[in-house]
């Protein structure tokens, strides 16, 4: 993720200093090796090491050094926002064994409480036996305790009817809805344009992605109302991201690419030469490594 000329010169001529993530766009002073250089992601936190979309995920990517991280946003019956992703908890914890008797093993089927029983973390290893379900709160206020940043996924929205204004209200009253969270640590996305819509049109000026690649004559139309378009990285050639960094998106900047999911150097090495300006990647410290990402 880079602070492209264009928009540089645009900032210049308004009287404005462009913020890229605590850079200025003069203090930085990017060469060509920091304009290759794409956003790493840590995806659903370091979750090749620790179980994912946990609160220990998330601590072990702190510890690798990598400051933004992504997560999945579901509901649960109660109507307590939870961090999983799967729309069933039967992958990644022991439901089947704590409620063998329930007829569904689904999100929305259960109360906070009940997910808040069950192991989310030995199904990965028995060093993370005993590891939780965080509630967004929990997490968001994890998040906040390491300096991170969170690229916040709104999953299957079409399940929890509501769950953008929920998830905004959650989102401010746990501190990230002022403008140094907006501006610099936060990005909200899914594989839903009716749902980016949504929360565009509730914050505007918060920073969103569309999950998916859509053809290049139908870019314009998600321009409208979104920052960035996140593939997966299988789906697009170098032309295609050309075509993506040649729309301003909602806030009048050139939009986005970030890839996902990459976890070898030889991927992350193509992808970064198609020209994206972050990767989605289960192994930050391999793509880092390859890359020479941040």
């Amino acid at each position: 993720m880079y602070v492209r000329p264009a928009a540089a010169a645009t900032a210049a001529f308004l009287g404005l200093t462009l913020t890229v993530f605590g850079a200025t766009a003069a203090s930085a002073a990017p060469g060509p090796d920091w304009l290759s250089n794409p956003i790493v992601y840590a995806h659903r936190g370091a979750s090749a090491y620790a179980p994912e979309n946990t609160l220990e995920s998330i601590d072990r990517a702190m510890t690798m050094g990598f400051d933004w991280v992504e997560n999945d946003v579901q509901r649960t019956k109660d109507g307590e926002l939870v961090v999983i992703h799967d729309d069933t908890l039967l992958r990644t914890t022991n439901v089947k064994q704590v409620f063998p008797d329930r007829k569904s093993w689904r999100i929305k089927d259960f109360t906070a409480a009940e997910i808040r029983s069950l192991d989310a973390g030995s199904w990965f290893g028995p060093q993370f036996a005993g590891a939780r379900v965080p509630t967004l709160r929990e997490y968001m206020d994890r998040v906040q305790r390491n300096h991170q940043r969170l690229l916040l996924e709104i999953k299957k929205p079409e399940l929890y009817p509501g769950i953008e204004e929920q998830t905004l209200r959650v989102l401010g009253e746990t501190g990230w809805l002022d403008e140094n969270h907006v501006s610099r640590r936060l990005v909200i996305q899914s594989f839903s344009s009716a749902s980016i819509r949504t929360v565009h049109r509730l914050r505007p000026d918060i920073v969103t992605a569309y999950l998916g690649t859509p053809a290049v004559s139908e870019l314009p139309k998600y321009a409208e109302f979104t920052d960035r378009i996140n593939p997966w990285y299988k789906t697009i050639d170098g032309d295609w991201v050309d075509a993506v960094h040649g729309l301003a998106g909602a806030h009048g900047k050139a939009m986005e690419v970030d890839a996902w999911i990459v976890d070898d150097a030889e991927t992350a090495r193509q992808v970064q030469d198609l020209g994206v300006d972050g990767i989605i990647t289960d192994k930050p410290d391999v793509v880092r490594n390859a890359v020479g990402g941040y």
